[in-house]
């Protein structure tokens, strides 16, 4: 064993980290679980919205799709923009981008309006996650990566948890679109990045190795998909687009399905949400201490399987004590825990040279796809009268299976070493 090596794990695996690296994760924390919160927080007031605007609930869930949509657009341009002049000022701009749109949406004098603002604030979502994802996995030691990967992804839950306690709380007093104004607050976490933040040394160091040997990548969304790196991209694809149909299959429609189908109270539909995403924050730590020891992938596979059982438990029941239960321990599985090493996993799959761009783009297609499902959920569920309950349950179903054989046929990255040598095969 090298000296680094024991001096490495002869201290706690949270002192190994200096305090330029705590920051770096910091600011990804801020920018994701702020993020959630923008996001999330729209999933629990389309009905009223739809009653509002005098609109078709499924127009509503449009706008869910559409913004969805838009962070695909997001994270391919942040991700070339942060390959390109580095990560900071990326997540600078996404943090501020969602923030005022969310502002913006919530002032809305008309529906047409706000679908254009969640339509914007959806490019500024998808912006922040590649960016930040590398910021902190290119900075955070590798003992303890996959540990910090699962803590920072399954921190969704924590802004899920904000919104649906804002919810829960405010909604009687402030109405929706008290609710989406509260969405301008992450701007706050711009002092934080730019005082505190710096570029990751392997980007830097990769970004003069381009120069001085004369291999600059211009346009790392080309270079994902040439012959050393296309296998791997589409497999990343597979896996993400699968992972996007089951989470929006267990949560888009799940408080709409409380509203409409149970007619549940605003504080019986936040109860379940609000657990659920405690749960699943908290299962990040145990996802994360799997991926260390056992492997990425077998962190990811395993709360799919675990989830797969616990549908019919709060969907074909209407016994509201087996809904909180079930669906909170989904938090776990279907409904988080599954999707906990994705910032690590994705890092670790591709080249520094455009790490940002792929992490973005293959996360942010799979959006497309999980942006379908929404829509498609609501016309099973009203124009062929079947409710929610029954589609919701074939797309977690059918998308854990799917997740599972993709991530199967996928490499494992335990013990990735990310180098500022680790260049582009072509």
């Amino acid at each position: 064993m090298s000296a680094t090596a024991r001096t490495s794990t002869s201290i706690p695996w949270w002192k190994e980290p200096t305090k330029e690296q705590w920051h770096a994760y910091i600011a990804a924390w801020l920018g994701w679980t702020l993020d959630a919160f923008d996001f999330t927080i729209f999933l629990l007031i389309m009905l009223p919205i739809s009653k509002y605007f005098h609109v078709p609930l499924a127009a509503v869930t449009a706008v869910f799709t559409i913004t969805l949509w838009m962070r695909f657009v997001g994270a391919t341009s942040a991700g070339w923009l942060a390959d390109r002049i580095g990560r900071k000022k990326p997540l600078m701009i996404s943090i501020a981008w969602y923030s005022l749109c969310n502002l913006a949406a919530g002032l809305s004098p008309s529906f047409l309006a706000l679908f254009i603002f969640r339509a914007l604030l959806g490019i500024g979502m998808g912006a922040e996650w590649p960016v930040g994802a590398s910021l902190a996995m290119e900075t955070w030691p590798k003992r303890s990566r996959g540990l910090m990967a699962a803590i920072l992804q399954a921190s969704w839950g924590i802004g899920a948890l904000g919104s649906s306690a804002a919810y829960g709380l405010f909604y009687n007093a402030i109405g929706w679109r008290g609710l989406l104004i509260m969405g301008v607050a992450p701007a706050l976490a711009l002092v934080y990045v730019r005082k505190y933040v710096k570029e990751p040394e392997i980007w830097v160091q990769n970004r003069a190795a381009q120069r001085a040997q004369k291999h600059e990548v211009r346009a790392p969304l080309f270079a994902m998909f040439k012959r050393g790196l296309l296998l791997n991209t589409l497999n990343a694809c597979w896996w993400m687009a699968s992972g996007f149909v089951v989470a929006y299959s267990v949560g888009s429609m799940f408080a709409t399905y409380l509203q409409h189908d149970l007619h549940l109270s605003p504080g019986l539909v936040a109860l379940p949400v609000m657990l659920q995403s405690i749960v699943f924050f908290f299962s990040g730590f145990l996802w994360g201490w799997v991926a260390d020891r056992v492997g990425r992938r077998w962190a990811l596979i395993l709360p799919a399987l675990i989830g797969i059982p616990l549908v019919p438990l709060y969907l074909m029941t209407q016994n509201y004590t087996m809904i909180v239960v079930f669906f909170s321990l989904q938090g776990a599985c279907a409904g988080g825990g599954m999707y906990a090493l994705n910032p690590a996993y994705l890092s670790e799959r591709f080249p520094t040279e455009v790490r940002a761009t792929a992490s973005g783009f293959c996360y942010h297609q799979g959006a497309i796809f999980g942006g379908l499902t929404a829509p498609i959920i609501t016309l099973l569920a009203i124009n062929m009268h079947l409710g929610f309950a029954i589609p919701m349950a074939i797309g977690t179903i059918g998308g854990s299976i799917s997740f599972i054989v993709a991530l199967a046929l996928g490499p494992e990255t335990r013990g990735k070493e990310l180098s500022a040598d680790d260049l582009v095969i072509v």
